[in-house]
């Protein structure tokens, strides 16, 4: 049963950083107002908001089964306060930052409507610190963190977050009337 729920600790949470990885470009496209052709605007929000809550999902099932795991032994202090863990503290507080910020952005999320757009927005910023502290939590905390072919693909995925990072922060990057203009020209 213990490999069992290390097995399903490892693939849930992989399955939560590369969905995490494509909520995060979601979300930078669904800010920047240009969806891809073909797409109506309302369904890359869809697509995001929906893709965030799968990732919460598997990152629930990937919190939840390692704490089952009598190798990992995780507790509810490990879970929620950072760099308190027996294995390997700082990368697991890493994971334990990331965690609380999930949480964050999930509360902000399903309070949007009473908590006012520039406070969901302001916590939502969040999100671009998570990402790569997730992502360095496994790295360094997981089984797999240090293999070939998971460094292949978190460069990959770090240099898709950096891209749509860079665009972001550009100068064009919003869709603005006037751009919508020159475009139909």
């Amino acid at each position: 049963m213990d490999n069992a729920m290390w097995a399903f600790g490892r693939v849930s949470g992989f399955a939560s950083l590369a969905l995490i990885t494509v909520s995060v470009l979601l979300g930078i496209l669904t800010r920047s107002g240009r969806p891809p052709p073909g797409i109506p605007r309302f369904s890359i929000t869809l697509i995001h908001r929906n893709i965030s809550l799968l990732a919460t999902v598997f990152l629930f099932l990937h919190v939840g089964s390692l704490m089952l795991d009598s190798y990992a032994k995780l507790t509810v202090t490990d879970v929620v306060v950072p760099f308190l863990g027996a294995f390997k503290p700082f990368w697991q507080g890493l994971g334990t930052v990331a965690f609380d910020l999930v949480l964050a952005l999930m509360v902000t999320g399903l309070l949007r409507q009473r908590i006012g757009q520039r406070t969901f927005r302001a916590v939502h910023w969040f999100s671009y610190a998570m990402w790569p502290i997730a992502l360095a939590h496994a790295i360094g905390n997981g089984t797999n963190g240090t293999s070939k072919w998971f460094l292949v693909m978190a460069a990959g995925a770090g240099a898709a977050v950096g891209a749509g990072v860079a665009w972001r922060l550009s100068t064009n990057f919003l869709e603005t009337a006037k751009a919508r203009a020159g475009a139909l020209r």
